[in-house]
């Protein structure tokens, strides 16, 4: 990869998991009632042809991981996981009473934090009660996040059992001084031994989740993961870009130094080092930092073009409503989004008095939607058209004008009435839906907000 191109577009920039990004979000204009309308109305709309997704946030970790970005509560004390299994359960509740009928459910995800930090009969009593107010739609998928050094085969079996048949796993990397700078240490073995019982069990898609641009990482630290990795053979990988943002998430990221960290052309490196790696060893590209075999169903749903990103992530199984559970939960009803509060006593206190613990959220305008979905479509199958005229709005002009300097780059191809992004172009996905970013346009950012996008 050119190195002029590296230095030109390593700017700050977001992830792209919703549009309006949450740091734009018009918060002054946002009330509960109006979630509630946009609520009652995405499930009228999709409930019976699509069903709903459900993203349960499980908060508690016993350690700190020093390159983690998520809402987490650090405790060794496992007797908070009863109270919490009882709060998200009251919540369902509550939002299964405005709902009015049993919602359907598609897809279920288990984030954190650490959801192996659970018990297996809490794990066993959270599910089961979801599904006491709920069906499950054909083909409904469920998955969840495991932590190596604390899944058990019996967590494994117990979630294959309730109906679980994806599971990711957070490697990070195998460098065992990588490991202590980011607070994560975990021998291969671990890895291995979870990753072996999921494929005895039944499991059909198993996930790995590997980062690059860490502290002190190197170019022989990757291709070691790479090639570990490879033995173990996941049918999908998560290929992150480390998020250095200590301004948001303070000391807990802090804990090496600023040099210690890969930057620029070097990190860019260690990313094209990773990606032909995983590529040589039957690995395809699909959206943003995501790769996966042909036979996994994300690959399916990206050749496809129904592949979805959403604030799980990107998803094989696309439905118009998401309902996220737990504290600093987000919520999408595609008209609006809604994000919990995130303090544990405030979430409790807040369902004692029989309302949903939603704290702030955008109701998304006309324009919104449609700029939406055009970031969808080039961070989803790096591609999108205004053909329709539904699909067009008035700053399209001065947006290609914004994308010149990338045409002359190669990064993008422009149609009459469509973008397509290049091979090359693939690697700066975030800096070209930048250009469809109204709302950051129109309020640029005095302080940094964003991580870098290479």
């Amino acid at each position: 990869m050119k190195t002029s191109l590296v230095q030109k577009y390593n700017v700050p920039g977001p992830r792209y998991t919703s549009y309006p990004t949450v740091p734009y979000w018009n918060e002054a204009d946002f009330t509960y009632e109006g979630w509630i309308t946009t609520l009652k109305k995405s499930f009228a709309e999709s409930n019976d042809s699509e069903g709903i997704s459900l993203y349960i946030h499980l908060p508690f970790c016993e350690s700190l991981c020093t390159f983690c970005g998520c809402h987490k509560r650090i405790t060794k004390n496992h007797g908070l996981e009863d109270p919490y299994i009882t709060g998200v359960l009251k919540e369902w509740s509550l939002y299964c009473k405005l709902l009015g009928e049993k919602p359907r459910i598609k897809e279920i995800h288990l984030g954190g934090g650490t959801p192996t930090f659970f018990s297996v009969n809490n794990l066993e009593d959270l599910i089961n009660g979801i599904f006491s107010y709920a069906q499950k739609a054909e083909n409904c998928e469920m998955s969840f996040e495991g932590h190596p050094n604390n899944t058990t085969r019996e967590h494994l079996q117990k979630l294959y059992d309730l109906g679980f048949r994806r599971v990711s796993f957070g490697v990070q990397d195998y460098s065992e001084k990588v490991q202590k700078a980011i607070h994560r240490e975990q021998p291969f073995h671990n890895v291995a031994k979870v990753t072996f019982w999921a494929r005895e069990i039944g499991y059909t898609s198993i996930g790995h989740d590997i980062i690059f641009g860490l502290p002190f990482q190197t170019r022989e630290d990757v291709i070691d993961t790479i090639e570990k990795t490879k033995s173990l053979h996941p049918d999908r990988l998560a290929f992150y870009s480390y998020a250095h943002v200590p301004w948001i998430k303070g000391n807990g990221q802090r804990g090496f130094k600023d040099e210690d960290i890969p930057k620029d052309d070097e990190k860019r490196m260690l990313y094209e080092v990773g990606k032909n790696l995983l590529e040589k060893n039957g690995y395809h590209e699909i959206g943003m930092d995501h790769f996966a075999l042909d036979t996994d169903a994300m690959y399916e749903a990206f050749q496809n073009k129904k592949l979805h990103r959403n604030f799980m992530g990107y998803s094989a199984s696309k439905t118009q409503l998401m309902i996220g559970l737990g504290v600093s939960s987000i919520s999408d009803s595609w008209y609006s989004f809604a994000q919990n509060v995130k303090n544990l006593e405030d979430y409790y206190q807040i369902l004692e008095w029989d309302k949903l613990p939603v704290v702030k959220g955008h109701l998304l305008t006309d324009e919104d939607l449609i700029i939406r979905k055009h970031i969808l479509n080039l961070i989803c199958g790096f591609e999108t058209s205004w053909e329709k005229k539904v699909n067009y709005f008035t700053e399209i002009p001065e947006i290609l004008k914004q994308l010149k300097e990338m045409v002359n780059d190669k990064l993008v191809v422009i149609k009459n009435d469509s973008i397509t992004i290049t091979e090359e172009g693939k690697a700066f996905v975030r800096n070209i839906c930048m250009a469809f970013d109204l709302r950051m346009r129109r309020k640029a950012p005095e302080n940094q907000l964003f991580s870098s996008t290479i």
